[in-house]
């Protein structure tokens, strides 16, 4: 799906405004992910990291500090640092769901393969903790810790969740928290803790992320099965590893025995047969699924927004908003 100008203006006014910062923590992803010993791993992390990315996390860090008066330096490696720790789960998840393609290029794993790229995640992971600790902050390590903590649990709970079709909303939201949302509340949450922003803001700017992350994973959720190929997706490869995201979840509560018996074999069972697709396809619609799911993203979305009126008012915290908006104008 194509965006068109409008909807992209909010991104590119924020990385425009952050252009500065941006080009530093650019800098610093080359310099620290740089092996004088294994060239392997700036091979692997450039194939992932130069591969036209948004950069949305990171940037997400150094607009919360600088929306916070923050003058200092260190919002640069908090901002590697969750680019680090993003593109190591990354190089994670393609091994672990046997995917052919990310942003549109080969995986790395189907480029070198699986060894490399989960060698070259756990690298990437202790170069994360390297520039957290230059910061000097306790209060910034525990906070980025507990979210990767938090990323590798949501994975292993999305592990066991997957092809069960007792799976509730509940535990969506739990998979969804931990695996996306973690690393969205941390970014933001870390700016204002660098910033020495007060108790309130804080715990603001970690609402504003974690509403943000849920509404940004149940969109590209929902945009496996309503989106196409030109956003770089490989539309129903969630249907074919037998997820049980939001879409399915409901259309689940809503089967009649034969439509249940289809949900059993496609998902519990992952025998994906001609045509199956564009049955589970047809029973989103019937039962409305693809909407509601639709709805839920735009929620967060608003919840996020409302996060924000407890910051101080400033031009960021207003792109901030329309960058929320962003995120979920691919599926309206």
């Amino acid at each position: 799906m194509s965006l068109d100008n409008a909807v992209t203006k909010p991104h590119e006014r924020l990385a425009e405004r952050l252009a500065d910062d941006l080009d530093r923590v650019n800098a610093m992803i080359r310099e620290r992910m740089a092996s004088e010993h294994a060239p392997r791993i700036p091979q692997v992390t450039a194939h992932l990291i130069e591969a036209g990315g948004k950069r949305l996390r990171p940037m997400l860090t150094l607009a919360t500090a600088r929306m916070c008066g923050y003058d200092g330096p260190h919002h640069i490696h908090l901002a590697a640092t969750v680019e680090f720790i993003h593109t190591a789960t990354l190089l994670h998840d393609d091994v672990v769901d046997e995917s052919e393609q990310r942003r549109g290029r080969p995986t790395a794993n189907l480029l070198w393969d699986n060894t490399s790229s989960v060698l070259v995640g756990d690298y990437l992971f202790a170069r994360s903790f390297q520039l957290m600790v230059e910061t000097g902050s306790i209060r910034v390590l525990d906070i980025l810790a507990n979210a990767a903590a938090t990323i590798a649990e949501g994975e292993v709970l999305q592990l066991t969740a997957s092809r069960n079709l007792a799976t509730t909303e509940d535990t969506y939201i739990q998979v969804v928290r931990g695996k996306t949302a973690a690393l969205f509340s941390a970014a933001t949450q870390v700016g204002g803790v660098i910033a020495e922003m007060d108790a309130d803001i804080e715990k603001a700017l970690y609402v504003y992320g974690d509403a943000l992350g849920i509404a940004f994973q149940i969109v590209d959720d929902l945009l496996d099965y309503t989106g196409s190929d030109a956003i770089g997706k490989n539309i129903g490869d969630d249907f074919r590893e037998g997820k049980l995201t939001l879409p399915v979840i409901r259309a689940l509560a809503a089967a009649d025995e034969t439509e249940r018996t289809f949900w059993q074999r496609t998902i519990a069972k992952r025998r994906i047969e001609e045509g199956d697709l564009a049955t589970a396809l047809s029973l989103f619609e019937k039962h409305g699924t693809l909407s509601s799911t639709r709805a839920d993203a735009l929620l967060w979305a608003e919840r996020a927004k409302a996060a924000l009126l407890t910051v101080p008012a400033d031009p960021i915290r207003e792109m901030l908003a329309d960058l929320t908006d962003y995120v979920v104008a691919r599926i309206t």
